[in-house]
């Protein structure tokens, strides 16, 4: 494994070959997504130790058992700052392949934020429904398990659903955020690293443009070019565009990248509804759900050649 990480990802999964310039299929399908994200709307937030979070973690195991080779579920308690008891938290791990020794991880987070304390929210108070934030991942994954279900990948994948990303502050010193993706960093279903790892976060929005994320360029670069290249083979140039944010962004990838993984973010923040009361179905687009989708799934079918 380590040796193959010394190639370029883009010449690594095509066998140290010359890659083939044949866009992958469009497999994704955008309307079964988008319903998808008013399923998990409908549960209310999905904020640990509520309700709603409980609901949601049933639906979530049961689904992706449906979907995946075998799951992976993984509770522990968490101790927030400030507070005298614990929240359970939940990650869920699909595994498609599993006895593939390549493989890839992609994740996002299912949980929800319990206050809506955006730049633009005007209810401080509220908790954000999360269409976009949370549900927009949760639902590309889940396409992406239909997609490997109907053609199994020849390369192991597993699809990490983790909780904890938006329970706290991500002001310094970053406290109660990243809960399960630190979690899994710590205690990874497989030994060996993934061949990359890719967080799909905040994907769904109908003006969806998708700039470079700065960390993710220093991390894994070529993973990177990877992803933008296969959206351009794909017609998504317009969404996976040339260009980069101004500085990194503190998201699910980084305690990855902490840990060792060639981890990069995926994710559209510059969304006016972001942290607020307004995060609802109706800023999520059915096309923008199928474009990342497609993308998604052709990156995997590259690691395929």
């Amino acid at each position: 494994m380590r040796a193959l990480l010394l190639c370029p990802v883009a010449v690594l999964l095509a066998a140290c070959g010359g890659e083939s310039a044949a866009p992958p299929a469009r497999e994704f399908d955008g309307a079964a997504a988008l319903a998808s994200v008013a399923t998990q709307v409908a549960f209310g937030p999905r904020i640990p130790g509520t309700p709603g979070h409980a609901q949601m973690a049933k639906w979530l195991d049961s689904l992706v058992r449906t979907k995946a080779d075998s799951v992976v579920v993984q509770r522990w308690w968490h101790h927030p700052v400030g507070r005298s008891d614990s929240i359970e938290m939940i990650n869920i791990i699909a595994r498609v392949n599993p006895a593939a020794t390549s493989r890839v991880l992609y994740l996002a987070h299912w949980d929800t934020r319990p206050r809506s304390d955006g730049p633009t929210s005007t209810d401080k108070s509220a908790p954000v429904p999360g269409a976009n934030d949370g549900g927009s991942g949760v639902a590309v994954l889940l396409g992406v398990l239909d997609a490997l279900k109907r053609q199994p990948p020849t390369v192991g994948v597993d699809i990490l659903f983790v909780d904890g990303e938006d329970y706290g502050s991500f002001d310094p010193p970053r406290l109660d955020v990243l809960i399960g993706s630190t979690w899994y960093s710590r205690h990874p279903v497989t030994a060996e690293r993934p061949l990359f790892a890719v967080l799909w976060d905040m994907v769904g929005d109908k003006d969806l443009r998708i700039p470079k994320e700065p960390g993710s360029q220093i991390a894994a670069p070529d993973v990177v070019d990877l992803v933008w290249r296969v959206a351009a083979q794909m017609g998504y140039g317009h969404i996976f565009v040339d260009a980069s944010y101004s500085g990194p962004i503190t998201d699910d990838h980084t305690p990855l990248i902490a840990a060792g993984f060639r981890a990069i973010d995926i994710i559209d923040i510059d969304y006016t509804a972001w942290h607020t009361p307004l995060d609802t179905p109706d800023k999520v687009s059915a096309a923008s759900l199928e474009a990342v989708g497609n993308v998604a799934v052709g990156v995997i079918r590259k690691a395929m050649e």
